[in-house]
């Protein structure tokens, strides 16, 4: 009988030869073990690990996962009701299998593990369709848009994250939960000493320890830096090209945490943590087209005193318009819109500038740079991805289609008067629902999907009794 990529045709040519290429290493003992991933809805990479002889075949025949992972929120809490007959999401009643398919390119050697391959996989459903709710796909189908203009996506990742001593990482028995108790850390600095060399220097054992396993691993690192907070780093990478950039995000946050973890340390991509003095992390995502006929920017302006080339300036109208709707898949956590503080460098409205970092859409190049591109700084590390990228698509395409007008640059971001971004999940939630654009591109039943997972832990939120509460009204009343 034909294996399920066979039965539904599911890779090229090339990925079929990249296969059989994976399974001459598998039998040249290169691995013992692979751990077959698939980015869940949160862009948390989740999977099984499978013995070297049995991986063989899970290449053509896929990895068998419960739906249920596809409708749990970020406490890993199913918020749908799947054994009831009024579940909507068709094939996923009962908890019933989906199935995750290798990329069989995206294959690497984990340096950290011994001999432990890693490949992400995509979800199809048991007809062999890509399940609806697979977000990797969903970038796939927006980066297929873009063959009607001939452009590849190009994008680049700034990416911020704490890293902290861990003291105790609270394993005693009544530290379990959905949740479970957070760890106990220390700072590895003080912070408010941005880009200062000593600083990098005290903390040169853990850059080196990311550097060597960043690089082993294959990522594009091209800047390892101190950040202006408490125990704060970033980590800059060179362009990537169309699924690619999504990819690499995800597969870094699950490496950092994995090493550091394994290393003496804890790693958060939590946009704000609660530590005294505490900056904010942010995402901020580089990002250009390239022409497929020649490689050249297409971002690149013709003329002097032209900042980008008309079709530049309609893809940047098209995140600038649809900036609101967009707001959640950049910042999808109730912690990530605590960012936005009086003059924080975190954007508050939906408005561009030229190198400007207190702007949403910082926008770099001119005349004769071939770098010539748009920064949005309105992610947070949290993000998925896939979601998160697709959104600008879907939303600078839009721009390019009707040929939209971002108009003037900001050069006063603070002051211009311009629509404000969300300052909840919740307004954030909101504003998704009503950019139609948007919910076309994603499917209405994805949004409504996506919807009710994030207002289940918003639900979850306002329930509890934070110390703020405690504090202002226990002894007052």
């Amino acid at each position: 009988m034909a294996s399920f990529v066979d039965r539904f045709d599911l890779w090229t040519v090339e990925q079929r030869e990249q296969a059989r290429e994976l399974v001459r290493r598998i039998e040249a003992g290169e691995v013992e073990t692979v751990r077959f991933a698939f980015p869940d809805q949160h862009g948390i990479l989740r999977g099984k690990t499978l013995v070297a002889s049995e991986a063989k075949s899970a290449l053509w025949e896929g990895v068998n996962m419960t739906s249920t992972l596809l409708v749990k929120d970020t406490s890993h809490k199913t918020v749908f009701p799947i054994f009831n007959t009024g579940f909507q999401l068709e094939g996923m009643q009962g908890g019933a299998d989906f199935t995750i398919v290798a990329d069989p390119g995206s294959f690497r050697i984990l340096p950290w593990a011994n001999k432990t391959g890693w490949v992400l996989c995509d979800a199809y459903m048991a007809d062999g369709k890509p399940s609806p709710l697979a977000t990797r796909q969903i970038l796939q189908r927006a980066v297929k848009q873009l063959d009607e203009y001939g452009l590849d996506f190009v994008a680049g990742l700034e990416v911020e994250f704490h890293v902290f001593k861990l003291d105790d990482p609270r394993m005693a028995l009544g530290d379990s939960g959905q949740p479970g108790e957070p760890p106990r850390v220390s700072l590895l600095s003080h912070g408010h000493q941005y880009l200062t060399e000593l600083r990098y220097d005290r903390a040169d054992h853990l850059m080196e320890l990311l550097r060597t396993q960043l690089q082993a691993l294959g990522l594009p690192l091209r800047s390892l830096e101190i950040e202006f907070g408490p125990s704060q780093f970033e980590l800059t990478f060179g362009p990537t090209v169309g699924v690619l950039p999504a990819d690499l995000m995800v597969l870094l946050r699950s490496a950092v945490k994995q090493i550091c973890q394994r290393n003496g340390y804890h790693a958060t991509f939590m946009c704000r943590p609660r530590i005294p003095n505490v900056m904010s992390s942010g995402w901020h995502l580089h990002q250009s087209m390239r022409r497929k006929s020649d490689g050249v920017n297409a971002f690149m302006p013709d003329e002097e005193g032209q900042v980008l080339s008309p079709l530049g300036m309609h893809y940047l109208a098209g995140l600038k318009a649809h900036a609101c709707g967009a707001a959640v898949l950049a910042s999808p956590t109730i912690n990530g819109y605590r960012r936005y503080r009086p003059f924080s460098l975190a954007p508050d409205r939906a408005i561009w500038a030229r190198d400007n970092r207190a702007a949403m859409l910082r926008v770099l190049g001119g005349p004769g740079q071939s770098a010539s591109r748009i920064e949005n700084r309105v992610g947070e590390p949290t993000a998925n991805p896939y979601l998160y990228l697709a959104s600008q698509l879907f939303a600078g395409l839009d721009g390019m289609k009707n040929k939209l007008d971002p108009g003037p640059s900001a050069d006063a971001p603070y002051e211009t008067p311009a629509e404000q971004l969300p300052r909840s999940l919740g307004d954030a939630l909101q504003a998704l629902r009503a950019d139609a654009c948007l919910t076309a591109q994603l499917g209405k039943p994805f949004v409504d999907y996506l919807c009710h997972i994030k207002e289940a832990e918003i639900a979850r939120f306002n329930l509890e009794v934070s110390e703020w509460e405690q504090r202002e009204y226990f002894d007052m009343f």
